[in-house]
């Protein structure tokens, strides 16, 4: 079989995939892009964007092209829980200072668009079926396209931005990850079209007992609610009583039922059940893998696209100046995947912490009572989201002892819970800060 021949493969075209085709067809590669979608396409996602989301969209010259779909400005972040509620502004980002949430057709299409003007060859349709090798290293991919055609391409890279069930990682043999966590919580979510002018501004999220919602207002007139119930509350999402069991939680957490209030669910409700967060090995001869191909955090966070973004742009801005040396493209590419486990094994943590699937506990109550009084705090921890500060910046063992010193001395706060809770969340602050020293000291290969 003749094979083509380009400089770099990317397979998966949507948010880490298009980000890395931007970056190198920018820097004057020649890049193909391979996606089994025909595009618009839309995916499995709970897709908002924080300012640090929409700051790399904008590093990429895509923005405009997302803004044009209609979604609004979310300039405030509420968060609603044990009888307290959080409002604040968002901190500015390279000058952005709100957030929006754009459903992935149409983001993914700005995207493709984009990667197709910076010179990138997308293909749709398309999907890889082998990786090619040549004395050990990944040396291009063989395709297969729907009408039955197959073919190959050869390239010095072969970038696997496929998501987490990635055939690239397991055709490397990545497919088994060196770090995971099971999360506490499940994930169920549909649109709404939305009737209510006054929210439409507002990226808003409740917990009630175990459960948690949200109401992220979106394009086309429309609100995302996601629910995250206990991941043992999955069963009754299943078979036919996935709707009805969607409308019971969301009456189980009032202010989002209230939020809610007047609009009408459009279109069925979609889940995402039995998730695991975790690190891939994500770098060798030839190959890497950004976006969830190599690394997953829960939706709890929402951080998954703004990670797929950068990390893709990253990737490709890393390896454009020694595609032609492999020994140096190979270092590199090593590099790019240290650097972004140090960004995000803390957010990953952090993430792991708040997916549990539990009732607020008494310092996470205690915290919301004392962010509701003192808008810095509030604002503090908006900007843990939106990756301005560290969530051991501001969840720090100080931080933790003056929460439990407060909910211990609260009336009625129930004083054996409450160290039994600071005991377990001291205890994870430290095993936490032990794994980001063992892996800041510990070569990934």
């Amino acid at each position: 079989m003749n094979a083509e021949k380009t400089e770099v493969i990317v397979v998966g075209a949507r948010c880490a995939g298009s980000a890395a085709a931007i970056a190198l067809a920018t820097a004057g590669r020649r890049v193909i892009a391979l996606d089994s979608a025909r595009f618009p396409a839309d995916t499995l996602s709970t897709h908002l964007l924080w300012p640090s989301g929409l700051a790399e969209l904008r590093a990429l010259g895509a923005l405009a092209g997302v803004q044009a779909l209609g979604a609004p400005p979310l300039s405030l972040a509420l968060a609603g829980g044990a009888g307290q509620e959080i409002r604040t502004g968002y901190p500015p980002v390279d000058g952005i200072d709100h957030g929006m949430c754009v459903r992935r057709s149409g983001l993914d299409m700005a995207l493709v668009d984009t990667a197709r003007r910076a010179g990138a060859e997308v293909r749709e349709g398309v999907k890889v079926t082998e990786l090619l090798w040549d004395g050990g290293r990944v040396a291009g991919v063989r395709y297969s396209e729907r009408g039955g055609e197959t073919g190959e391409i050869r390239a010095s890279l072969v970038i696997g931005a496929d998501g987490r069930r990635s055939t690239v990682a397991r055709l490397a043999g990545a497919a088994a990850p060196y770090r995971s966590a099971p999360s506490g919580r499940a994930c169920f979510f549909a649109y709404w079209h939305d009737t209510r002018p006054e929210w439409r501004h507002i990226a808003a999220q409740w917990r009630a007992g175990p459960q948690l919602g949200t109401a992220f207002p979106c394009d086309d007139g429309l609100v995302l609610c996601l629910l995250q119930p206990p991941a043992e509350d999955a069963p009754r999402f299943r078979g036919g009583n996935a709707e009805a069991a969607y409308r019971a939680t969301i009456a189980d957490i009032p202010p989002l039922a209230a939020r809610l209030a007047g609009c009408t669910l459009v279109g069925k409700v979609r889940s995402a059940t039995g998730i695991e967060s975790y690190f891939r090995r994500s770098s060798g001869p030839g190959w890497a893998l950004p976006g969830d191909a190599g690394h997953f955090k829960d939706p709890v966070t929402a951080q998954g696209i703004r990670d797929a973004l950068r990390y893709g742009r990253l990737l490709g801005e890393t390896a454009a100046p020694v595609l032609d040396d492999p020994a140096a493209l190979d270092q590199r590419l090593l590099d790019w995947e240290r650097a972004r486990e140090h960004d995000c094994l803390d957010v990953y943590q952090w993430t792991n912490t708040l997916a549990r699937g539990e009732p607020m506990n008494a310092l996470e109550t205690e915290l919301y009572r004392y962010a509701q009084r003192h808008p810095p705090v509030a604002r503090k921890m908006l900007e843990v989201f939106s990756r301005v500060r560290r969530p051991a910046e501001f969840l720090s063992l100080p931080q933790t002892l003056l929460l439990t010193a407060r909910a211990l001395t609260r009336p009625g706060g129930g004083f054996r819970d409450t160290l039994t809770t600071a005991r377990r969340e001291l205890a994870t602050t430290i095993t936490d800060w032990r794994e980001r020293r063992h892996a800041r000291r510990t070569p990934l290969r």
